[in-house]
């Protein structure tokens, strides 16, 4: 993901203006790899390491979203909302 792209993404889910870490950063990121290694997957299926690295990305994810729902409800639902995730 080239750098551009990620202050792009930091830029459009950051909750302040020095905000780079926070839930919502870090699970669009995530959801962005995640779209780009899917299409990869769909292209080399036989590619198992990076299978791999895609299944532990939505683990993180789905950790990430558990820990948001927990802590706050309607920051978790306009997230998913915002991203388009199923849920």
């Amino acid at each position: 993901m080239a750098n551009a792209t990620k202050a792009s993404i930091k830029q459009a889910y950051q909750t302040h203006d020095r905000d780079t870490g926070s839930v919502e950063v870090q699970v669009a990121l995530l959801t962005t790899r995640i779209k780009d290694l899917t299409q990869h997957l769909q292209k080399f299926m036989k590619d198992h390491s990076s299978r791999r690295g895609l299944i532990v990305m939505v683990s993180k994810r789905r950790r990430l979203l558990d820990y948001l729902s927990s802590r706050d409800e309607a920051r978790y639902q306009k997230l998913i909302e915002r991203l388009g995730l199923r849920r």
